[in-house]
C-alpha cells in the first residue's frame, strides 16, 4: 500500500473504472518512497491514447509516442496541472541516440518497464500495490543509480541517459553502481549527439543541487566533463601553489571548491562560480624562482565563457551576466581605494549584479582554502552600500536639463549637457553637494561667468 496524492489517485481510479490497468510510474514514485517532493506525475496504462482521450475529455494527444495530456485541478499552476499518461509500449531502434524509431502498444507493464532508464525509476503503483520488476526499492536503499537491465544498451539507446545518471545520482547523493559508471564511461562521447538545449537543462538541473560540486567531480570521472566542458576539464592538473601563493589546489579542483562554497542559488551565479578560472590554463607561467602565474587570465576566461555559453545556448541575458561576472571577478577590496574606483567598479558590473557578484568572490575566497570572514571584504560591502548612495550619473543629480535652460534661458543643445556634466563632476569628486538649493545657486554663478 503506497499513498497517493489524491489527484494522483483519481486518475488511475478513472482509468480503472474504464476498465483498464492503470499506475503511476517513474521518478514520481521513487520521490513517494523517498519521501521527497514529487514535482510532477507520469502514468502509464493499456488504454491507447484514443481510449485515454474518451476517459479524460479535457485532454490533448499530439505526439508520436503515445501519451496523452491529461488537464488536472490540483496546484491551480496551469503548467504543473498537466499530468502525462502513456499507453504501456515497447520500443525499437534510435537511430538519433534520443528518440525511438519505432513505438509499439505493448501487451504489458513489466514490457512497459523494461524499457525505463534506471531502477529507481522503474517502479510502478496503482495506490494498492507496487510493481518492481528491477529492484529498484532495493537500489533505493543502497543508494545506487542502476541501469534497467545491460547498461551499455540502455546508454546506445538515449544517450541523454548518460547526464542523467549523473544528475539524479547528484540530487539524491547517490552512487552509480559499478557496471552502469563503466559503461558511461565507455559511452561519454555519444553525449555530444543530444541537443545543446537538453544538455543545459540536465546541467543546470544538476548545478541547483546540494551536492552539485560532487556530481561535477562525477562528471570528470566519467570523462562526460571532457566532452561537455573541456575548458573546465582541462583545469584539473593545472597547478597554483607556489611561493607566495596561497592555493592549496589545482584550479580545477579550486573551481570546485568555489561551487561548493558558493551560497548563491542563482544558477548562472553557479555557473560563474564554477567556470571564473578556466583561463588559468592556457596563460600558466613559471618563472625561475618557481613563482606560478596567470596573468589576464580572466580576460581569456571571459573568451572562454563566452564560447561556453554560445554552446550551452544560454539566453542572451544569462549570457551577459555570466560574462560580467567572469571578466570582472579579479576586482580588489584594498581599503585605500577611493570613492571613485568604487563607482567605476559598480558601473562595470551593474547594480543589479553586485550581490551576485560577491557571492562568487566569497566562493572564491572559500574554495582556495581562506577563512570564512575577511575584514576587507567587509569592509568594502559596506563603501559599495555607501558610496552607492552618491550620484552615479548625471540623471541622478538633483537638478535637470529644465533647470539648466531655465536659468540660461535656451533651448535644448549641447550647453545644457555641458553645463549638467560640469555638476555632476564637482559633485562626484566631493566639492559639491547634490542638494538642490546649492546646484541651482551654482548654475546661476556659471550663468554669470558665460
Amino acid at each position: 500500500m503506497i499513498s497517493l496524492p489524491q489527484s494522483a489517485q483519481l486518475v488511475i481510479n478513472a482509468l480503472k473504472k474504464a476498465g483498464y490497468q492503470a499506475y503511476a510510474v517513474g521518478g514520481s514514485v521513487r520521490d513517494i518512497l523517498m519521501n521527497r517532493p514529487t514535482k510532477s506525475w507520469d502514468f502509464t496504462t493499456n488504454a491507447t491514447p484514443e481510449e485515454i482521450l474518451a476517459v479524460f475529455p479535457d485532454s490533448f494527444y499530439d505526439n508520436q509516442f503515445g501519451t496523452v495530456g491529461v488537464k488536472i485541478k490540483a496546484t491551480g499552476d496551469e503548467t504543473k496541472d498537466i499530468y502525462e499518461i502513456t499507453t504501456f509500449r515497447s520500443e525499437k531502434g534510435y537511430s538519433d541516440r534520443r528518440h525511438p524509431d519505432t513505438v509499439t502498444w505493448g501487451k504489458t507493464l513489466e514490457e512497459d518497464l523494461s524499457r525505463r532508464d534506471f531502477t529507481i525509476n522503474a517502479i510502478a503503483t496503482d495506490g494498492k500495490k507496487i510493481v518492481d520488476p528491477y529492484e529498484g526499492q532495493k537500489d533505493l536503499d543502497l543508494k545506487l543509480i542502476r541501469a534497467v537491465g545491460n547498461p551499455q544498451l540502455r546508454f546506445q539507446e538515449d544517450a541523454l541517459r548518460l547526464i542523467r545518471a549523473v544528475r539524479i545520482a547528484t540530487e539524491l547523493g547517490f552512487m552509480i553502481e559499478p557496471e552502469t559508471f563503466l559503461s558511461i564511461k565507455k559511452y561519454a562521447g555519444l553525449i555530444k549527439e543530444i541537443s545543446a538545449e537538453r544538455i543545459k537543462d540536465e546541467l543546470l538541473k544538476l548545478l541547483s543541487a546540494v551536492f552539485a560540486a560532487d556530481g561535477i567531480l562525477l562528471l570528470k570521472n566519467t570523462g562526460l566533463l571532457n566532452v561537455l566542458l573541456p575548458e573546465l576539464d582541462a583545469c584539473f592538473g593545472t597547478e597554483q601553489k607556489s611561493p607566495q601563493r596561497h592555493h592549496i589546489f589545482d584550479v580545477g579542483t579550486h573551481l570546485v571548491e568555489s561551487l561548493r562554497h558558493c551560497k548563491s542559488q542563482d544558477l548562472i551565479v553557479r555557473l560563474a562560480t564554477l567556470l571564473h578560472d578556466v583561463g588559468k590554463p592556457p596563460t600558466f607561467h613559471r618563472d625561475n624562482t618557481g613563482l606560478i602565474t596567470f596573468y589576464n587570465h580572466e580576460v581569456v576566461s571571459t573568451k572562454l565563457v563566452r564560447k561556453i555559453v554560445e554552446r550551452l545556448r544560454l539566453s542572451n541575458k544569462q549570457s551577459e551576466k555570466i560574462i560580467i561576472l567572469v571578466r570582472w571577478h579579479q576586482f580588489s577590496v584594498d581599503e585605500r581605494q577611493t570613492d571613485s574606483a568604487l563607482r567605476r567598479f559598480i558601473r562595470r558590473v551593474g547594480k543589479e549584479n553586485l550581490d551576485d557578484m560577491l557571492a562568487l568572490r566569497i566562493g572564491d575566497r572559500l574554495g582556495g582554502g581562506a577563512r570564512e570572514t575577511s575584514w576587507r571584504l567587509e569592509l568594502y560591502k559596506k563603501r559599495l552600500v555607501d558610496v552607492q548612495k552618491q550620484p552615479f550619473t548625471v540623471a541622478d543629480l538633483k537638478i535637470d536639463g529644465f533647470d539648466v535652460m531655465k536659468e540660461f534661458v535656451c533651448k535644448p543643445g549641447p550647453l545644457v549637457g555641458k553645463v549638467l556634466n560640469q555638476l555632476f563632476s564637482e559633485v562626484e569628486s566631493g566639492t559639491l553637494n547634490n542638494d538642490r538649493k546649492t546646484l541651482l545657486t551654482t548654475i546661476k554663478k556659471l550663468k554669470k561667468q558665460q
